[in-house]
């Protein structure tokens, strides 16, 4: 007889109930997989639109038309370094090739350098006519050149592709086509580090504490209540508090003045300093909390052990629980490095700049980082900035997933090490 028939005659009212129970778990089931499916979509078309932006034609209309400076029929993208450099020294005034030769003779230079030099000095790309996505391009290409030939006769009509090596190495610009993510790439990686180096030892530290050393009184979890609490606040009270501290009374040191940096330009205190610390007020609370939890996790039979074979508190806290905890420690690293990196507005209240031509040198420099570059240019009402933009986007998403990959790589390195 089978275990549901012999239920069935013990309990008269097994049999309803459980099909009961099975239905609500098929509900929930259903609920649960139509979650992740939407979530997938949402994801999927985050991706199509980024990545559709980033690439497709673009028309420009030039002072001169590039076919005019073919030589023997050969395109100008085709010539070697000295047809170009004899093409700059034909087609600009004496006093700009003798600037080009003092700034870095051209024949010491790259071809790739030469031919920018003819683009943007020869070419001159005046402004951009009109922009297209990837599926556009691809679909009504045909379309496009004979709307484009028929509206404007001068403009040269190419593939673009926003996201390339120029665009990584290129400062900002006001020139949509030219402008680059440089600056803004270092701005975000040097706050991210010194975000990472101030939060991840307080946030240990105090995890280490509260759970190891501090004993169950009013006052310990009143601090408890509080951390909990802070993880909940909007990112813009951190910017106000950073403000507050870092810009405004801590103005000598994040603006380097006690160490004999005296630039104008960051005298007071809105530096890439001041940005990383408020940073890490912002991801200190996740830290510790997820810290804690990891600590916590660690089972009290290995404690027990330690002490059972002489030794101290904090050598079974550094030899033991640490590198057992470090795994979900990393775990909560990762969750606070995913938003630190793409937050705008803490950032934005301590003065981050919006525009910004030159790379940061030190922690006391003026910075911006890829969120904020991200925001100004998709604020602008020309096409071309909201390509740029997305390429940034790709670039930021990119730079994310390079920094989660190495605290993955940790974690599993110290899960395999604990086994």
């Amino acid at each position: 007889m089978s275990d549901q028939s012999t239920a069935s005659r013990l309990n008269p009212y097994f049999t309803p109930n459980l099909r009961q129970r099975h239905r609500r778990s098929a509900f929930w089931r259903r609920v649960f997989k139509l979650s992740t499916l939407v979530g997938m979509v949402m994801l999927t078309l985050l991706l199509y639109t980024v990545v559709n932006d980033s690439f497709g034609l673009v028309a420009i209309n030039n002072k001169i038309d590039p076919a005019s400076l073919a030589v023997n029929g050969v395109p100008i993208e085709e010539l070697d370094q000295e047809t170009l450099i004899a093409i700059i020294q034909d087609n600009v005034s004496k006093g700009k090739f003798r600037q080009l030769e003092r700034e870095a003779p051209l024949a010491e230079r790259s071809w790739e350098e030469v031919y920018q030099v003819v683009i943007d000095d020869v070419v001159q790309p005046k402004d951009v006519v009109g922009t297209w996505t990837l599926v556009e391009s691809l679909t009504r290409r045909e379309e496009i050149i004979a709307d484009v030939r028929q509206e404007h006769p001068q403009a040269s009509i190419r593939f673009q592709a926003w996201l390339n090596a120029a665009f990584l190495v290129s400062p900002q610009s006001s020139d949509a086509l030219v402008a680059g993510v440089r600056t803004a790439l270092l701005g975000s990686l040097l706050t991210i580090l010194i975000t990472i180096v101030v939060a991840m030892p307080l946030g240990i530290g105090a995890a280490i504490y509260l759970e190891e050393y501090a004993a169950d009184n009013r006052l310990n979890r009143l601090i408890q209540t509080n951390i909990n609490n802070l993880a909940g606040v909007p990112s813009i009270i951190y910017g106000m508090l950073g403000l507050a501290i870092f810009v405004r009374a801590l103005e000598p040191l994040t603006s380097g003045a006690v160490f004999g940096f005296t630039d104008p330009t960051t005298a007071n205190g809105r530096t890439i300093l001041s940005a990383g610390l408020t940073l890490a007020l912002l991801v200190l609370p996740v830290l510790i909390i997820n810290a804690q939890e990891a600590v916590r996790a660690v089972s009290n039979s290995l404690r027990e052990a330690s002490y059972g074979l002489g030794a101290t508190r904090w050598q079974t806290i550094w030899y033991h629980v640490l590198p057992n905890a470090m795994p979900g420690i990393l775990t909560g690293a990762i969750l606070s490095v995913s938003r630190a990196i793409g937050e705008t507005a803490p950032l934005v209240v301590i003065g981050a700049a919006t525009y910004i031509t030159f790379d940061p040198s030190s922690p006391f420099s003026k910075f911006t980082t890829l969120p904020i570059q991200i925001y100004q240019w998709t604020s602008r009402a020309q096409g071309e900035y909201h390509h740029i933009a997305a390429a940034a986007i790709l670039v930021l998403l990119a730079l994310l997933l390079s920094l989660n990959a190495v605290a993955i790589l940790l974690r599993n390195r110290y899960r395999m090490k604990s086994r």
